[in-house]
């Protein structure tokens, strides 16, 4: 028993002297929250790219399926949603940093949040357009009896409906997001696990990795969290509507 308490005493050593090392040395836990900051900020710029580009990709689909002329921009939507879901976002943040940009100088943040929300926004259309597609056909002719134009009727009636109805898949959306953020490292963007990796080459050690993944572990929780009381949020609002 003296030998296991001991064995196990000489791991807690071991292991401060290890996180010593890994991340109080020179103040290298820094990069790991300067890092963060960077993952944080980049997926709150791509959420609001991508939420823009959803949101008009999927009135486009939704007016063409409803018989509205919309010319060209209802295949371009297409096409848009094809090659954005059809490719791996790695690749579509390579080629926007490395040919679209290689020539214009750029901050990395930008480079990676307009990335990252293009792709995002593939999928954010689908979600709007399935949320616009899942509000009773009658609210729409409701709206038009009142005399409120097409436009209207999507911005005050619909519309909001449909944000309601697709909350908790669209912040899914985000919480993916997250973690997808963390192949930023391929342009020289100090993100969390650039951060982590910086620390990796001069330690030599699997720590800063494990915190790397400790760190967006509680992220996600949080957010995941978040996700949860939205939803009850949303069911208590349900059972409190006076039914018709």
């Amino acid at each position: 028993m003296q030998e296991l308490w001991a064995s196990i005493e000489q791991w807690f050593i071991s292991f401060g002297q290890e996180f010593h090392r890994n991340f109080l040395v020179d103040g290298r836990y820094l990069w790991l929250l300067d890092g963060l900051k960077n993952t944080l900020l980049m997926t709150l710029f791509a959420s609001l790219i991508g939420i823009v580009i959803g949101l008009f990709v999927s009135i486009i689909r939704v007016l063409k399926q409803s018989g509205a002329k919309v010319g060209i921009l209802d295949k371009l939507a297409g096409i848009y949603i094809t090659v954005i879901r059809g490719t791996p976002v790695m690749i579509q943040i390579l080629i926007i940093n490395f040919v679209i940009f290689a020539s214009v100088r750029v901050s990395k943040l930008l480079v990676a949040s307009l990335a990252f929300g293009i792709n995002s926004g593939a999928y954010a259309a689908e979600i709007f357009r399935s949320g616009i597609q899942s509000v009773d056909t009658g609210q729409m002719e409701a709206a038009r009896s009142l005399g409120l134009p097409y436009s209207k009727s999507m911005r005050y009636v619909i519309l909001p409906q449909a944000v309601r109805n697709v909350l908790p898949a669209l912040f899914n959306e985000f919480i993916t997001l997250v973690k997808e953020t963390s192949i930023s490292g391929y342009i020289a963007f100090t993100d969390l696990t650039r951060a982590g990796e910086n620390i990796r080459t001069l330690t030599f050690s699997a720590q800063p990795l494990i915190m790397v993944a400790l760190i967006y572990l509680v992220v996600v929780m949080l957010m995941t969290r978040i996700l949860r009381m939205m939803e009850r949020s949303l069911r208590r609002s349900d059972r409190n509507q006076p039914s018709s």
